[in-house]
C-alpha cells in the first residue's frame, strides 16, 4: 500500500510536506511569492525543488495545481516521489525539478482560476495576437453563470443550455463551454487578457532550469476528466510528429492524442503544453510533455461545481455562509480525498515519471524519433 500521508488537507499543509520532502531529499529549494493572500490571510508561492546535477542534460518535470484545487493530487505525488525516490532513482546526467503549486491562488482558495480569474491552462497563448474567438460560449454565457443561482434561475439557465447543447450536439456544446474563451473575465474558462502571474513564473522556471537542457519530459498533473481513478497522459502535439511520436515512445499505449479526438479535453488555445513549447525550442531542447489526467466524478458535477464557483465570486460573497458548501462541492469534484483514490494517483503517478526518465536515457532511439516538433 502506497504511503497516503503524503497528501494534505490544503494549501499550506501541503506547501509544509512538500518543503519537508525536499529537505530529506537534500533538494534545492526556490521560491516564488504570489501577490494574493490566501483565504485566512496566509502569504501564497509557488516552490521548485530540485534534485540531481545542476548540469544536467536531462530534466523530468512534476507541475502541481495548474488548475488550482486539483493541486492536491500532484502535489500528494511530488511529496512521496521526493521523500521515497529523490536522487537514488534518478541515472546520470539527469535531474528533477518539481514545480508546486504553481497556481498557488487557485490551490488556496479552492478554485480552479488564478488570481486574476484565469483559467491558467487557457492563458499560455501568445497574448500579442488577436484572441481567438469563441462563439459558442458567447451564445450561453449568461447561462453558465446565471444572476440567479436559485431553483428557479438554475432551472431556467439548464433549460437553455440543455437547448443549445440539442441543437449543437455533444462535442460542439463541451467545446463551447471549456474549449477557452477570451470575452467575459468572470466566466468559466477565461483565458485572460494578458499573462498572467503564474504563467510568468513557469515561464521565469524554465528560463533558470530547463533551457539550455538536451532533453526535458514534463508531466503536468490534473484532475477531474475520466474514469475515476485512471490516470490517463494526453499530448496536444501535431499528429504523428516527431514530439508526438516521442510521447507515446515515453508513455506507451495508454497516451491519448487530443488531436485525435481521443481525450475528452476540448482545449484548444492557451495550454501550458504550447507555452513551454515556445519556450523550449529545438534543437536545443527537446521537450516531451503529457498532462495527467485522473479521473474523479461525471462531467456535469463538475459542470455545476464550476458554475457555483464563479457565482460565487461574481455574485455572491466569497467569504460568506454560502461559500463553505461551494467551495467543498468543488474540492471534492477535483479531490475525492478517498484512500483508494489516492492510492492510484500515487500508482500511476511513479509510473508515468519513471517512463519519462527512462525515456530520456534511450539515446539510441532519438534518430528515429526526429529533431523537431
Amino acid at each position: 500500500m502506497r504511503n497516503i500521508q503524503s497528501f494534505a488537507a490544503d494549501y499550506s499543509e501541503a506547501r509544509d510536506k512538500f518543503l519537508a520532502a525536499a529537505r530529506l531529499a537534500d533538494a534545492r529549494t526556490f521560491r516564488y511569492d504570489n501577490p494574493s493572500k490566501g483565504p485566512g490571510g496566509e502569504a501564497l508561492s509557488t516552490d521548485v525543488a530540485v534534485v540531481g546535477p545542476e548540469d544536467a542534460s536531462k530534466v523530468v518535470v512534476a507541475i502541481s495545481s495548474t488548475h488550482g484545487v486539483e493541486g492536491y493530487c500532484g502535489s500528494g505525488f511530488q511529496v512521496d516521489w521526493l521523500a521515497t525516490v529523490g536522487a537514488s532513482g534518478l541515472p546520470p546526467d539527469t535531474a528533477a525539478v518539481f514545480v508546486h503549486a504553481i497556481n498557488p491562488y487557485g490551490f488556496a482558495w479552492t478554485r480552479r482560476v488564478t488570481e486574476e480569474g484565469n483559467d491558467l491552462n487557457r492563458n499560455y497563448i501568445d497574448h500579442t495576437k488577436p484572441y481567438p474567438v469563441n462563439e459558442g460560449y458567447l451564445e450561453i454565457a449568461d447561462f453558465l453563470v446565471p444572476a440567479d443561482l436559485g431553483e428557479a434561475g438554475t432551472k431556467a439557465a439548464d433549460a437553455k443550455l440543455a437547448a443549445y447543447r440539442k441543437k449543437v450536439g455533444d462535442i460542439a456544446f463541451f467545446r463551447a463551454v471549456s474549449g477557452g474563451q477570451y470575452s467575459h473575465p468572470d466566466g468559466m474558462f477565461y483565458g485572460g487578457g494578458g499573462p498572467s502571474w503564474s504563467n510568468r513564473t513557469l515561464h521565469a522556471i524554465a528560463d533558470k532550469h530547463l533551457k539550455g537542457r538536451g532533453d526535458v519530459a514534463v508531466i503536468d498533473f490534473h484532475t477531474g476528466l475520466g474514469p475515476y481513478g485512471y490516470g490517463e497522459p494526453i499530448t496536444h502535439y501535431d499528429i504523428d510528429t516527431p514530439a508526438s511520436r516521442r510521447v507515446r515512445a515515453f508513455w506507451g499505449e495508454s497516451v491519448t492524442e487530443s488531436k485525435r479526438g481521443q481525450t475528452a479535453s476540448q482545449a484548444r488555445d492557451g495550454l501550458g503544453h504550447y507555452g513551454l513549447n515556445r519556450i523550449l525550442l529545438e534543437p536545443e531542447t527537446r521537450l516531451t510533455m503529457c498532462t495527467l489526467e485522473y479521473g474523479t466524478f461525471d462531467r456535469e458535477s463538475g459542470q455545476r461545481a464550476f458554475r457555483a464557483d464563479h457565482w460565487l465570486h461574481k455574485y455572491g460573497d466569497p467569504l460568506g455562509k454560502e461559500a463553505g458548501p461551494i467551495r467543498a462541492a468543488l474540492r471534492r469534484q477535483f479531490y475525492p480525498d478517498t484512500d483508494d483514490w489516492k492510492e492510484a494517483v500515487l500508482f500511476r503517478g511513479h509510473q508515468v515519471t519513471r517512463q519519462a526518465i527512462a525515456g530520456m536515457q534511450r539515446k539510441a532511439n532519438w534518430g528515429d524519433w526526429g529533431q523537431s516538433r
